[in-house]
């Protein structure tokens, strides 16, 4: 940002042909609004309220906002709060089709609007990516911080929280476990507060990886939304907004390549969501950064599992931030980290750890290099004749039986067909088949969080937890199983996910890298001669989206951004 850079009032004025009077008119509607020019001498900064009664998760961001407001106040700082669009996993189907509209939305609203630097308010799964990607592209400087996790419930003397335990108690359900009234109760106690998942799913995966990116103030990733501490990291962000408005760091130069070398170590370390895989990948590129998916895999395989949390471990949000959050995580893992590294709060990553103690032997959240909770591997990244772009699988969540497997396939359309046949007493379907799911990735569906298939009814009355799942779909970070994920290319782009017949001999073998469709060379061929093409939305954002988007190995942004 330049010497001659407009700042406040002045700053992307409204085109009228007379930069005069356009901070004339500037200045006369906030006259109106009870602003002088006391107030409009101060540096103007943004706070993005992603608050909506859609969005249970961002219940509390009402009160987030306003300590970010009191920060920016007491520096001095002039906060002008303004809406974007608010992506709730549970109520925007399917979310991944509007996390590149917000991210567009952002990015416009912070070039448009005064501001000489601004905070992005997030939370829920989608928004905190789409922030990240808006942020890469922006002139002023960033902060992003989040509403927190939620605290856990308890059902029957059972400490439980959304969402994994959410979904293994929907299973119990569909098994015949637990009848109607039990289900019920257990839906009232999943969850008690506001508050995103309180498992390292999504939402706290990419709030763990804004925190490592340096594009969040340090411990900001763990406080839970109802406590004291979240909205106090709100009150010192708002400060370091006007630090920043006043001293510009822009996000380029924080999102650096050392800045996502870290990030694939802390997400390989916490057994974080594959949806970070694309968010990251999505982001990297808006900031320039060479990342693939081969990077990924690399730090993985070098990296072991060191966060008790579910869905990988047993514990929860809260236990990790009464652990000391991701700073104590960062402790244990400075041998690895690039030290030199500068994030918003305008220290080095080894300056900020000098201060942080490691993590105390009372805790067992966070383990150590010497004693990991799991091996290197966490999540892997597959290739093979099904996937010959890259997929991807939790393998710290998934059976370890299953890594290994070669079983026949049982092919379903989309996640609609899937729906319909799952619960089917009649279906054909052994614990030995492969689930194999398409139509369901960026261009066919928007990439649905639909990859996690149910296992079918009768399998689950009969004691089986767990099969191999194969989509272009993308599954929840809460979830688990042996699920993998984002075949590329996907179906609708002509990939081999739509050759595949009922009965083909699938192969997983996650120890080697491969996911395979053994079936000849020759049939393929003649089944892709075969293939109709796929019909494109014939309106609206839906079809911009399926004409402009990337694969999901290259993050599933759209090509023009």
């Amino acid at each position: 940002m330049s010497e001659d850079t407009p700042r406040g009032v002045a700053r992307n004025t409204s085109s009228y042909g007379d930069p005069g009077f356009s901070r004339y008119l500037r200045a006369a509607f906030l006259a109106g609004a009870g602003y002088d020019a006391d107030d409009l001498s101060r540096p103007f900064v943004g706070i993005a309220d992603l608050g909506s009664d859609y969005n249970p998760c961002h219940r509390l961001m009402p009160a987030l906002v306003e300590q970010v407001k009191r920060g920016v106040l007491e520096a001095g700082g002039l906060p002008f709060v303004f809406p974007t669009i608010s992506l709730h996993e549970s109520f925007a189907a399917p979310t991944m089709l509007y996390r590149n509209l917000l991210a567009m939305e952002t990015e416009e609203m912070v070039r448009a609007q005064p501001m000489d630097a601004v905070v992005l308010l997030g939370g829920c799964d989608k928004t905190v990516p789409a922030q990240l990607m808006a942020a890469a592209s922006s002139e002023v400087p960033v902060v992003v911080d989040v509403v927190g996790s939620m605290t856990s419930g308890s059902f029957e003397g059972e400490r439980l929280g959304a969402c994994t335990d959410c979904r293994r108690f929907w299973a119990r359900h569909r098994s015949g476990e637990l009848d109607e009234g039990r289900i019920r109760a257990v839906e009232s106690a999943l969850v008690t507060t506001a508050g995103t998942c309180m498992v390292m799913g999504t939402a706290s995966t990419m709030a763990a990886m804004a925190e490592t990116l340096g594009m969040m103030l340090p411990g900001g990733a763990t406080p839970p939304a109802p406590s004291g501490d979240r909205l106090r990291h709100g009150t010192l962000t708002g400060r370091r907004a006007v630090a920043l408005a006043r001293d510009p760091l822009l996000p380029r130069e924080v999102m650096t390549r050392a800045a996502f070398e870290n990030a694939l170590v802390v997400l390989a370390a916490t057994g974080g969501s594959t949806n970070a895989v694309i968010h990251l990948l999505a982001v990297a590129r808006r900031a320039g950064v060479d990342l693939t998916l081969d990077d990924f895999d690399r730090v993985s395989r070098d990296t072991p599992l060191l966060l008790d949390l579910k869905p990988s471990g047993s514990q929860y949000m809260e236990d990790l931030h009464h652990a000391g959050g991701v700073p104590a995580l960062l402790k244990v893992l400075e041998s690895r980290l690039d030290l030199d590294h500068v994030g918003v709060g305008g220290t080095s990553l080894g300056q900020h750890l000098a201060s942080v103690p490691p993590p105390g032997a009372w805790q067992t959240v966070v383990r150590t290099l010497d004693d990991p909770l799991g091996p290197p591997g966490a999540l892997a990244v597959l290739r093979g004749s099904l996937a010959p772009d890259g997929a991807v699988i939790k393998a710290s969540a998934a059976t370890p039986g299953l890594l290994r497997h070669r079983g026949p396939a049982l092919v379903f359309e989309s996640p609609e067909d899937a729906a319909r046949r799952l619960d089917d007493p009649d279906l054909e379907v052994t614990a030995d088949h492969v689930l194999v799911m398409r139509n369901a990735g960026p261009v066919a569906a928007g990439m649905p969080e639909a990859g996690s298939l149910p296992i079918p009814r009768k399998l689950a009355e009969a004691g089986v937890r767990d099969m191999v799942r194969v989509s272009d779909a993308r599954m929840s970070g809460t979830s688990y199983g042996t699920v993998v994920l984002h075949c590329c290319p996907e179906s609708a782009a002509g990939g081999p996910l739509a050759l595949v017949r009922d009965g083909d001999l699938v192969e997983l073998d996650v120890p080697g890298r491969r996911i395979d469709l053994l079936v000849d060379a020759d049939e393929l061929a003649q089944r892709r001669a075969a293939l109709p093409p796929f019909a494109v939305p014939p309106r609206g954002w839906r079809h911009l989206y399926a004409t402009t988007v990337l694969p999901a190995s290259q993050g599933a942004d759209l090509d023009f951004l």
